[in-house]
């Protein structure tokens, strides 16, 4: 049966594999590069993340790992479970445990992993994209005329892009809208960050008009809410081994 991998930021239980049982002796970012190449031999990574034992267990390191496929943690933890892959004792290796009903906000991941996902399945030269159109939507005169009356810190800059996907073997293209506005103050401070909703559109429209109105949606987001998604909490692991125990994430 085929699965669907979204271009998002992977947060299903399925997707994520709990190692544990790795060597005190290898640094972590050792451990780090030694995982990536041994659970990428079954399929794409999202993420790798080492952390030390808590101070009540014994000495070494336990890993959380992120795929975008949940076919690809099952086999990983099918293969890897109990073996000693890189170092001479076995790891363990579980998969999440997280109850089915649990809904998590879907994450957009940023312009290199999507690429990255897209090479991975598609290949180098499966896909490729165009900007059809690309404009700056701040009315210059405008804002030049409220210079007088508003302060500085109420003006914005807002652009609109127009992309197309295309998947040639398929004979596929997927047209779609974006619009990105951030106040000029940040801008000079520090970068902010802009969530926009993408829904493909089987026509560009008039990016001054209304019909606009319905179809982009966009919201300011810190940086410290982007990463909310991610953070992982051991209890939705099932450990039945009683002599390790681990710590709660904050």
């Amino acid at each position: 049966m085929a699965e669907l991998v979204p271009f998002a930021v992977p947060t299903e239980s399925d997707k994520t594999l709990l190692v544990w049982e790795l060597s005190s002796g290898p640094t972590a970012e050792a451990l780090h590069n030694s995982l990536f190449t041994e659970f990428s031999q079954f399929g794409l990574l999202y993420s790798v993340r080492v952390f030390p034992n808590a101070a009540v267990a014994r000495p070494g390191f336990y890993a959380i790992i992120k795929f975008y496929s949940a076919r690809d943690a099952h086999r990983a933890q099918k293969a890897c479970d109990r073996k000693q892959l890189f170092q001479k004792s076995p790891v363990k290796v579980r998969l999440g445990t997280r109850h089915k009903a649990v809904q998590h906000q879907a994450l957009a991941l940023n312009s290199f992993q999507c690429q990255e996902l897209a090479n991975y399945y598609f290949g180098f030269n499966g896909w490729s994209k165009r900007i059809i159109k690309l404009q700056e939507l701040s009315d210059h005169e405008k804002r030049e005329n409220e210079d007088i009356v508003a302060p500085l810190q109420k003006q914005s800059l807002k652009f609109f892009c127009a992309l197309e996907v295309l998947l040639p073997s398929y004979a596929c293209r997927s047209p779609g809208v974006g619009v990105a506005e951030e106040p000029v103050h940040e801008l000079e401070e520090e970068s902010g960050k802009i969530a926009v909703e993408y829904r493909p559109s089987e026509e560009i429209v008039d990016v001054r008009s209304e019909e606009l109105h319905d179809l982009i949606q966009v919201s300011c987001i810190s940086w410290k809410q982007s990463c909310q998604g991610e953070e992982e909490y051991l209890s939705d692991f099932s450990l039945e081994e009683d002599e390790f125990r681990l710590p709660k994430l904050d």
